[in-house]
């Protein structure tokens, strides 16, 4: 089967359609949307009540009924925005079914830090209580991203693959320790004047898939690249995620999803190492990686999931639906 995606789109998602369906549901219809909202929520008997019950509840957390901030707006005033617009497009795609005079926060942008009243976020810390973030799969244009790997695991180069913007600390703190390693092949596309060595230029999805191991390291919150690789017939290595999305990073089992590596990053040589010695174990690894990933590509579902999540919003904001 012709690979589509990688010859025309290079490994990514097709901007242009994304776009284009997202100003097409700028056309004024509100009530037509309304009145389908009910026959999507009942379509639940479709799928597996308990799969879809707690998808439901780990993006939305809330529990008992709880004020929203004085800043939450109507969905009728919900605009696009100047700056960061895919945010709002995500939003809007779900919350065009409801009351438009239904207030909701939404937090564009990475979200680090817990909000304090509940609010729509693309991301959140895994850790403490977290029931404030409610997760929605936003800028998905960019996060969401799939692919189709032909390369088997064993016919890849036994390296680590790295190319990303390396100005946070933690980024910045694995190239001090692995820039130049017989191991790894790193690279920061961007260039830091204090090691202008480190400068390494972009390379294409399809690039990283000749490397057995592909780096995922956090940036501001989550890692982008993440979802990608685990699709692929690549192993993610990263340490344990602190960040998570609507990908529920949180559920992630490190050495069955991924390889996972110290915080300090001190034990990267032993298991890497250890995963070309033993390929079966990587191999294993990849499998799971695809099963996982395999939960979020029936669409309807998806839809249902985020529809019942802005449901559950707004009955424990005291608004009902």
């Amino acid at each position: 089967m012709i690979n589509i995606k990688r010859i025309i789109f290079k490994n990514k998602n097709f901007k242009i359609a994304y776009y284009f369906k997202a100003l097409l549901r700028e056309i004024p219809n509100s009530f037509w949307y309304r009145s389908r909202l009910k026959s999507k929520l009942q379509s639940a008997y479709k799928f597996d009540s308990k799969v879809l019950e707690e998808r439901v509840n780990y993006y939305n957390k809330l529990q008992v009924n709880t004020s929203l901030a004085s800043s939450a707006m109507p969905i009728a005033e919900f605009k696009i925005p100047e700056k960061i617009r895919v945010y709002y497009f995500d939003t809007k795609e779900y919350v065009r079914y409801f009351d438009p005079k239904l207030r909701l926060q939404m937090i564009p942008g990475d979200v680090v830090d817990i909000p304090e009243y509940p609010a729509i976020v693309k991301s959140r810390p895994i850790a403490g209580d977290n029931k404030n973030a409610v997760l929605l799969n936003l800028d998905k244009i960019r996060h969401f991203n799939f692919i189709r790997d032909d390369i088997p695991f064993r016919n890849k180069k036994d390296l680590l693959i790295g190319r990303f913007a390396a100005y946070q600390q933690h980024r910045k703190r694995f190239f001090e320790l692995y820039f130049g390693h017989q191991l790894c092949d790193l690279g920061s596309v961007v260039m830091d004047n204090d090691h202008p060595e480190w400068y390494g230029k972009p390379i294409s999805i399809q690039q990283h898939l000749d490397y057995k191991f592909i780096l995922s390291l956090e940036g501001n919150d989550v890692a982008t690249n993440l979802k990608w690789i685990m699709s692929s017939n690549s192993v993610a290595v990263m340490p344990l995620p602190k960040y998570e999305t609507w990908f529920m990073e949180g559920k992630l089992i490190p050495d069955f999803h991924y390889i996972q590596i110290k915080d300090d990053y001190s034990d990267l040589e032993e298991k890497l190492h250890y995963y070309i010695d033993h390929p079966q174990e990587a191999e294993k690894i990849v499998d799971n990686a695809h099963q996982y990933i395999q939960q979020f590509n029936n669409r309807k579902l998806e839809d249902l999931i985020a529809l019942r999540v802005l449901e559950k919003y707004f009955k424990k904001t005291n608004q009902g639906t």
